[in-house]
């Protein structure tokens, strides 16, 4: 008798905030009124321990938090819907980032590349999967696109789907030079082009997507301003997709020819210096935060302050790597003489900045010296990245996680380290060392292991009502 009055009481207050959520859904905004007790929502499970006991009046509304949710009452597809947000690109960040290290890490077994493309493909499912689920959302409830780009959690999370596309591209270069013969590969006229265009669009589209969602969150409302003390590594991911643009260069550069090669490469080297010094800008603000207020609750998302100085290491060695061809397309011969002045007027504008480089002495040499400086400052950033990494391990495996139930944040645990993997590697056969190298095969080995045992946990927490469920997902209030 007890369980079921206590199952009719669930239905009850279920359906009671299914009809607060249309209403909600259909009212316009207006300014935040007082509570009515008898008629406040749901409380979120992070806010639940801070309710009063004694307050009798709240208790229904409790009851469906102290019950597991894979013990709650179910809700239609179409209204856990509601609840799909952009940090479900997280996933496919994290898979295109295990099938990128797969391509290129530097041991390798037979087969090992055929993994990789098949979990590429699979990246392209989930993506494709992803992308509908949240135009459906939209469709449905027309209310949550305008309120997407003001909220304090989910807004921050946009810039995944601008990762995501970022690591497809590269992965489709990465595959098509595995699989496909020379003439039809990443070189060829029409994939060489497709990159290209690619690339500059990529970067346009993601530098006005910078500048649009910090101004958002600027002038959002002051009760859903973001602050210090919440402040997480996550504030940086608006600017992170401009900041691959230098990853991108240095991926592309090598299929493209000498004069596009050079400002492809000046671009990225542009938008990763952009990128690396607001995210250096708020380092500061994360490490006040963390010293004022203490570790943040979900743990795995400390892990993404990796991720702007590894790719950063990344983009600066791939993009150097492809100096001493640009130099010598650009200036074949160094025994001439510079051009004169009339004679580079004349010239395309990127031969006239290598020729006068080339000037300055042997374009061997210069090449050379990029490439030094390119390798040092490389090391330099992979240092702070490796501080960040064991920072962020020390606070998960000591300090422990208070919220062991799974959030798409977790996906932290794999796409940021995707970039500390490709700067090792990049270092490691920059240096010739075999010990980094293993060191980036270990590194591969364990980053696929992590992507598995994730990806098993996001579809249980599915399944058991963790996530897509109201007040469990970022769009939460």
């Amino acid at each position: 008798m007890a369980t079921g009055v206590r199952d009719h009481q669930l239905e009850i207050d279920l359906e009671q905030q299914r009809n607060r959520d249309a209403a909600a859904d259909k009212a316009p905004e207006t300014a935040p009124a007082a509570v009515d007790p008898h008629n406040a929502p749901w409380p979120r499970r992070d806010s639940v321990a801070t309710c009063a006991p004694a307050a009798a009046e709240l208790e229904p509304r409790l009851v469906l938090e102290k019950v597991p949710t894979y013990m709650q009452p179910s809700l239609p597809w179409r209204e856990r819907l509601m609840h799909f947000t952009f940090a479900w690109y997280t996933l496919t960040m994290s898979t295109s980032g295990i099938a990128l290290i797969l391509a290129i890490t530097p041991h390798r077994f037979p087969g090992l590349s055929y993994i990789g493309l098949v979990i590429f493909i699979l990246d392209l499912v989930f993506f494709a999967i992803i992308s509908v689920a949240l135009v459906l959302r939209f469709v449905l409830y027309k209310r949550t696109v305008r309120r997407v780009f003001t909220h304090p959690t989910e807004a921050l999370f946009i810039p995944t789907l601008f990762l995501s596309a970022a690591a497809i591209l590269t992965n489709i270069k990465q595959y098509t030079a595995l699989f496909l013969p020379a003439d039809a590969g990443p070189a060829s006229p029409g994939l060489s082009g497709f990159l290209r265009v690619t690339f500059w669009i990529y970067l346009a589209v993601t530098f006005a997507f910078s500048i649009i969602q910090y101004h958002l969150l600027f002038t959002v409302k002051a009760e859903r301003r973001l602050t210090l003390g919440a402040m997480t590594p996550a504030w940086i991911l608006p600017i992170f997709p401009v900041m691959l643009t230098g990853t991108l260069a240095g991926s592309f550069s090598d299929t493209q020819p000498a004069d596009q090669a050079l400002a492809i490469d000046c671009a990225g080297l542009a938008a990763q210096g952009l990128g690396i010094l607001v995210s250096v800008f708020f380092f500061a603000t994360y490490l006040h935060r963390l010293m004022a207020y203490g570790l943040p609750v979900q743990r795995p998302g400390m892990f993404i302050a990796v991720g702007p100085p590894s790719f950063t290491c990344a983009a600066l060695v791939a993009m150097a790597a492809d100096v001493p061809r640009i130099f010598a397309a650009l200036y074949p011969s160094p025994s001439l003489s510079p051009p004169s002045y009339s004679a580079a007027a004349a010239a395309p504008t990127t031969a006239v900045i290598a020729s006068a480089l080339a000037g300055l002495g042997d374009t061997d040499t210069l090449a050379a010296g990029i490439q030094l400086l390119a390798l040092s400052a490389a090391v330099f950033l992979w240092g702070l990245s490796f501080w960040f990494f064991a920072s962020a391990s020390a606070a998960v495996a000591a300090a422990g996680m208070p919220d062991a139930r799974f959030h798409l944040s977790w996906w932290s645990f794999v796409f940021p380290n995707v970039g500390f993997c490709i700067a090792t590697v990049r270092i490691g056969a920059a240096l010739h060392s075999d010990g980094v190298l293993w060191l980036a095969s270990v590194m591969t080995a364990l980053l696929f292991l992590a992507w598995l045992v994730i990806g098993y946990r996001c579809v249980r927490a599915v399944y058991r009502r963790e996530i897509v469920w109201p007040g469990h997902d970022e769009d939460s209030d």
